[in-house]
């Protein structure tokens, strides 16, 4: 046994005999992914810590009952799963067909819709709560901030598989638990574990952007996002229509949760911001900071009414960037801002 190993049986036998202060400094070590792992599983910012919450809670409350069969770890990602499946079963919920798009008058026919349905409850999640820096590769929670499974979209296509089904992907796939393990944790069957798996692959596949296996999996924005960001961002301090256009690919489309409307097509996304920006009925002055959510370029947007002397908060954009185009921006309400530590007013 080595240090670490030793460190970690002791806080493990403190804690079961009562110390809070050793059950609190091992269930923080594993807050970070724990999150991430329910906001997988439910795809709510607010829901995932409220769960977080109620893992600690059941796992204080059950502290007596872990042997050491398994991981502390693993035992805690027992407990957060079945909270989420819990309040699944209370709250049963499924994306709805989209509705028809906003889109760009005239003969050209619009693009195809987005593989995905309508995700209500998706909410982002700030970069800056992954951190401290991402781990290594060695670490065991290095999947969890690894940018091709926090993404929106990935969020949004795992929210179409059945709750049992979407655990399984993550713990089997994500989490990288082996098969065994995730058997033990659901309380399932080897086989049924696996044939749960076989569903889910394809079934996420359908539901995911075409070209996504082609996405570089860093961890954190690209140049080139970054500088597609900083042109968003002048477009609309500018309020230049034209630059916008210019950084939007033909097939862009754009959706608002929680609201069912979304816009299909670059310039459809032009003409329905263009009211806001310039003319008799424009909202306003605008100031935008550059933020990151989901390992996703994003802008938090503050606008500044006539009459008025400060920038409120106004709206939260997440930007999806290919080859140095945005092909989707996930619109959010002022209410995501708190979460970033983006200040109240400018």
């Amino acid at each position: 046994m080595n240090e670490i190993q030793a460190e970690d049986s002791t806080l493990v036998d403190a804690a079961r005999a009562g110390d809070e202060s050793a059950f609190g400094t091992l269930v923080e070590r594993h807050r970070r992914e724990l999150r991430v792992h329910c906001y997988r599983m439910l795809g709510s910012f607010e829901e995932a810590e409220d769960m977080v919450q109620e893992t600690f809670l059941r796992a204080w409350r059950g502290r007596a009952g872990f042997e050491g069969r398994s991981t502390f770890r693993a035992w805690l990602y027992r407990i957060a799963t079945n909270a989420c499946l819990d309040f699944l079963d209370r709250h049963p919920r499924r994306p709805l067909p989209r509705q028809a798009p906003v889109v760009e008058g005239g003969a050209v026919p619009p693009p195809p819709a987005p593989p995905s349905g309508h995700i209500s409850w998706l909410q982002p999640y700030p970069d800056r709560l992954l951190e401290p820096a991402a781990p290594s590769e060695a670490e065991p929670d290095a999947a969890v901030v690894a940018k091709e499974t926090i993404e929106l979209a990935f969020l949004a296509a795992i929210q179409h598989l059945p709750p049992r089904q979407r655990a399984v992907l993550i713990l089997r796939d994500v989490v990288g638990l082996p098969a065994q393990e995730t058997a033990a944790l659901l309380e399932m069957s080897v086989p049924a574990i696996k044939s749960a798996l076989q569903r889910a692959r394809p079934a996420l596949r359908e539901h995911l952007p075409e070209r996504r296996s082609e996405w570089a999996p860093s961890s954190d924005p690209t140049r080139e996002e970054r500088a597609v960001l900083q042109r968003y961002i002048d477009a609309v301090e500018q309020a230049d229509p034209a630059v916008l256009a210019g950084i939007l690919r033909d097939d862009a489309w754009q959706s608002m949760p929680p609201q069912p409307m979304w816009i299909l097509g670059g310039k459809a996304i032009v003409e329905a911001w263009r009211p806001a920006m310039v003319g008799p009925e424009a909202w306003g002055d605008w100031r935008v900071l550059p933020v990151h959510a989901n390992r996703q370029p994003a802008a938090a947007a503050y606008l500044r009414r006539a009459g008025e002397s400060v920038y409120r908060p106004s709206w939260l954009g997440v930007l999806r960037v290919e080859d140095g185009l945005i092909t989707q921006i996930t619109t959010f309400g002022d209410e995501v801002f708190p979460a970033f530590g983006l200040p109240a007013e400018l």
